[in-house]
């Protein structure tokens, strides 16, 4: 059985169904006949409707082949072009399906005129008479003519639109030719011009391939699928690649090889997609197959632009694994490496390349001696460059160049001249980069006549001076004092349009290295000194760098001779400036731009306004921050919190206590106004301070709420200001949080918690405290005179005596504090031999007593009743040239009252007034007490109502 396919017009389709595609507007026709040299065969053809009904209409078929017995005759058939057929072959009948509601058979001589005839062009089928000893070279002869007449049929039968599309598409008309696609039309015509569209438009080719895949045109035809797949690519499109290839092997039958890979990392490693580049060969992995030298090519391309070193050594592990011979990788690895400064690890490559046996090509010659020439192995740059000339390649400049660059690095300037100088010999000359390399390396030498001959002979070659040219001609010229030479540098940086700013900064950095500064305002001057004062960011960089030599007269001149347009730009360039020297701590400097800018009649805005505040007070002038402060009132300007920081702190420094509360409480008032760490610090200090404990609960409170981050200086700053405002529970619990956070407290934080802890009676927490402090090495003097009294309050003696002695175990002298601490716990629990035991350690340690000792004294002593002990304690105290305070007088009344001596007791409170000190409370009850206990009720009714007097006259004046 043969067959052989006639071409088809793009609206008639070879079917062996009928009507396959499903497309009313076609139906089938079948053409029956015979032939003298052939038995019975059958034509089936595909054609439009409207051409079927008509009488004359093209025939587009496939000529099945039977049996070789039978000789009958055949009609004759014309096609619309009228070529004849032969007499011998002859069309009996056709039938034609889908023009009605029911299949019609058509006879010849109802469809086409008796005198038209089809003539099969080509088909050469010769009568032959069969025999059993030639049917064997019959049927070899019929296949090679069938094979000819496929030829001969494709040629004849082309002449149409399928010659068209098959032009077109080698004239790069892919829209012509795509309208001659038809889906009669073979893969390889549709591969044809897919891969036309892939190079013109990725759209236009994915809409291609859809149509492709709609007309069966994809079964096991990978190379479709890999046009699609670098469209999709270059697309970006990762997604839909994920699908096709999924679809490639499950779909299409077709199996995934190393090209459909290539076609994605292609486009990944043409745009530096290291990422995507390195997941689409992971997959590859995964699926099984191998890469190819292209894959490794692509990708180590890649991962050396974008210096992936682990990518690049886990796809050349693979590489190598594979045993394939990629230059490009091995070249790709030693430049990564050179590049990371792993110079060992490039020679490792490099042994390794050899040791596989890669020959280098030029590119690899190259990487190699710029790895040796880097590390300033010039020995062996110069071996591999021998070696690479004795390859047989042929000298070439970039070889040389790196050497040059190479010797520079090492200082080895005769070398690289010798080497400069010799480029003739070989048939080179000098390119740009050969004589940037040469000024570089004189530059490195600090040789300043070379440097500059090469940097001449490079412009005078016609060549373009480099950044890094200009910044070492620059460096040279500013540390061998050649102004008019920087003048001549700086022109020729403008001219190659160089920005003023860049330009400016290279100036700058070089005469800052050789602190000589002070030359520039010349050297600009000479150049484009006015070209600096209308670019906003090059006036910007020269005030600074002024200010930060001290130069301020040049770069107040600077800021008056500007021409900048921006004056809001311009304020904020004054305030830099002032909060520049505010950090330095140039004050004065501060002080003398500010005055400059008030002169120069700019809006002194809030932030300049407060940064001036703020360095008022840093240098004590009060007066001239409180005037600032004032001009902000008058002019009615909204403060904010940073503003209301700054205010309070000046207030704080000068000792203003109470106009920082003022202060703080207008800022209260503003609910849009929340502190920051720094206020709320600042707000607990200066209310901790005044003794305010109501609003220190208060903006503890607040704080809580904020939602400010609490710190390690938060934290202890809380404890200390608030130890006497907040109750012992909320700072036990703040505390316990502190040390579970891991911040360490200091040596306030553990005395403050000592302090609460033993006014609470909680001994057991404060000797945890306690014993913290001292491991942590905080527990100074305080610490051990805090946990005393607390003992000593509590009456725990014999853990008092104990912390006596640790104390002075730990090296500190038991102090005056500890003394009285023990003298007024021994004195109140009537232990008055330890009491003398105490009074008699202080005299041996020559301890001088203060007002509390001598209060304590008296206390112990009045108690008793002991008013020869008290006069004595007095008569010591004027001694010692100290006079009884508040706390004396009060207890001395007390103690006259004890004694039944009433008298003395109402003339020590006379004494009072005329020291100066005015009784308070405590002071008037002793003396009503004294009284009572002595039954002088009516002067007790008296000194009564008095007391009740002064506390109406109290309520009255606050004050």
């Amino acid at each position: 059985m043969g067959s052989l396919r006639y071409a088809a017009a793009p609206e008639i389709y070879d079917s062996k169904q009928r009507n396959q595609l499903g497309n009313p507007n076609l139906c089938a026709v079948d053409f029956l006949g015979f032939n003298t040299s052939i038995s019975s065969f059958g034509i089936r053809s595909i054609v439009h409707r409207k051409k079927a009904a008509d009488e004359r209409f093209p025939i587009r078929c496939r000529f099945n082949v039977g049996d070789w017995d039978e000789i009958s005759r055949v009609s004759s058939f014309l096609d619309s072009s009228g070529l004849c057929a032969k007499p011998r072959v002859r069309f009996n009948n056709s039938l034609v399906h889908g023009l009605g509601d029911s299949n019609r058979p058509v006879s010849v001589s109802e469809s086409v005129k008796k005198s038209e005839s089809f003539q099969v062009d080509g088909l050469k089928l010769q009568n032959k008479t069969t025999s059993q000893k030639s049917g064997k070279k019959i049927w070899t002869r019929f296949q090679r003519m069938q094979k000819a007449s496929q030829r001969k049929v494709s040629r004849n039968f082309l002449t149409g639109n399928e010659l068209s599309l098959d032009n077109r598409i080698g004239d790069c008309e892919p829209e012509a030719a795509q309208s001659d696609v038809h889906p009669d039309s073979s893969v390889e015509q549709c591969n044809s011009l897919l891969k036309l569209l892939e190079k013109r438009s990725e759209e236009k080719t994915m809409k291609f391939f859809e149509w492709m895949k709609c007309n069966g045109k994809l079964k096991g035809n990978t190379d479709a699928y890999c046009l699609a797949l670098r469209a999709l690519a270059r697309q970006e499109d990762w997604p839909r690649a994920m699908m096709l290839l999924e679809e490639m092997t499950s779909d299409s039958l077709c199996q995934l090889n190393v090209q459909a890979f290539n076609s994605l990392i292609y486009v990944c490693a043409k745009r530096g997609l290291v990422g995507w580049g390195t997941k689409w060969f992971r997959m590859m992995l995964d699926k099984g197959i191998d890469p190819n030298v292209a894959t490794i090519g692509m990708l180590m391309a890649v991962y050396q632009k974008k210096c992936s070193l682990s990518l690049a050594e886990f796809a050349f592990g693979h590489m190598r694994s594979l045993k394939l011979k990629c230059i490009t990788g091995y070249s790709a690895m030693i430049t990564i490496y050179t590049r990371l400064g792993l110079y060992h690890k490039s020679e490792d490559i490099i042994n390794v390349m050899d040791k596989d046996e890669v020959l280098p090509d030029l590119e690899n010659w190259l990487v190699r001696l710029n790895a040796y020439s880097q590390q300033g192995k010039m020995e062996e740059a110069e071996t591999v460059l021998k070696s690479m000339l004795d390859a047989g390649i042929s000298p070439n400049i970039v070889a040389y160049n790196t050497l040059i660059t190479g010797y520079g690095k090492v200082a080895k300037m005769k070398a690289a001249e010798h080497l400069f100088q010799n480029l003739g010999s070989v048939g080179l000359n000098p390119d740009e980069t050969t004589y940037r390399s040469m000024v570089e390396g004189f530059g490195r030498t600090d040789n300043y006549k070379e440097t500059l001959w090469y940097y001449e002979k490079l412009k005078s070659s016609g060549f373009q001076p480099n950044s890094s040219n200009f910044y070492t001609l620059i460096n040279l010229q500013a540390k061998h004092g050649d102004e008019k030479g920087a003048v001549r540098t700086l022109e020729d940086m403008r001219i190659a349009g160089c920005q003023y700013s860049s330009t400016l900064s290279t100036l700058l950095q070089a005469y800052e290295r050789v602190g000589m500064v002070e030359k520039v305002p010349n050297i600009l001057k000479a150049s484009f000194y006015e070209n600096i004062l209308l670019d906003p960011t090059s006036c910007s960089i020269l005030v600074m760098a002024y200010m930060k030599s001290s130069l301020l007269d040049e770069a107040l001149k600077v800021l008056q001779d500007n021409k900048l347009e921006d004056s809001d730009f311009e304020e904020n360039l004054y305030h830099l400036l002032i909060c520049s020297c505010k950090e330095a701590g140039h004050f004065e400097n501060a002080v003398k731009i500010y005055m400059h800018m008030s002169n120069s009649q700019f809006n002194q805005n809030l932030y300049i306004t407060c940064s001036m505040i703020d360095i008022y007070s840093a240098m004590g002038r009060f007066d001239a921050a409180e005037r600032l402060y004032q001009k902000l009132k008058d002019a009615n300007v909204v403060l904010d919190m940073v503003a209301y920081s700054i205010v309070v702190r000046m207030y704080i420094r000068a000792e203003s206590l109470e106009k920082a509360c003022a202060v703080l409480e207008m800022m209260e008032k503003d609910k849009d106004i929340v502190p920051d760490t720094y206020l709320f610090r600042d707000m607990l200090r200066t209310y901790q301070q005044c003794g305010m404990t109501e609003k220190l609960a208060k903006v503890y409170y607040w704080l809580l709420k904020s939602g400010v981050v609490w710190d390690e200086a938060m934290y202890n700053c809380v404890i200390n200001c608030c130890g006497r405002a907040l109750p012992v529970d909320e700072l036990s619990r703040l505390f316990e949080e502190m040390m579970q956070n891991g911040y360490a407290a200091n040596t306030i934080t553990f005395n403050v918690m000592l302090d609460v802890y033993g006014k609470a009676g909680l001994l057991k927490k404060a000797r945890k405290v306690f014993w913290i402090a001292r491991k942590q090495g905080l527990a100074d003097v305080i610490s051990y005179n805090t946990i005393i009294a607390a003992y000593g309050k509590n009456k725990d003696f014999k853990s008092m005596e104990s912390v006596i002695h640790k104390m002075q175990s730990a090296g500190y002298p038991v102090s005056l504090e500890a003394y009285n601490c023990m003298l007024d716990a021994y004195g109140k629990e009537n232990r008055l031999e330890e009491f003398s035991n105490v009074l008699q350690k202080m005299k041996e340690a020559r301890c001088v007593s203060d007002h509390y000792t001598y209060n304590i004294m008296i206390n112990i002593y009045g108690r008793k009743g002991w008013i020869e002990e008290v006069a004595r304690v007095l008569a010591e105290l004027k001694e010692h040239e100290l006079e009884p305070d508040l706390y004396s007088y009060n207890t001395l009344i007390k103690a006259y009252g004890i004694a039944g001596m009433v008298e003395e007791a109402v003339n020590v409170l006379q004494e009072m007034r005329r020291n100066g000190i005015k009784p308070n409370k405590i002071s008037y009850t002793n003396l009503i007490t004294a009284l009572q206990r002595n039954e002088n009720f009516l002067e007790a009714v008296k000194w009564s109502l008095w007391m009740k007097q002064m506390e109406w006259q109290v309520d009255l004046c606050p004050t």
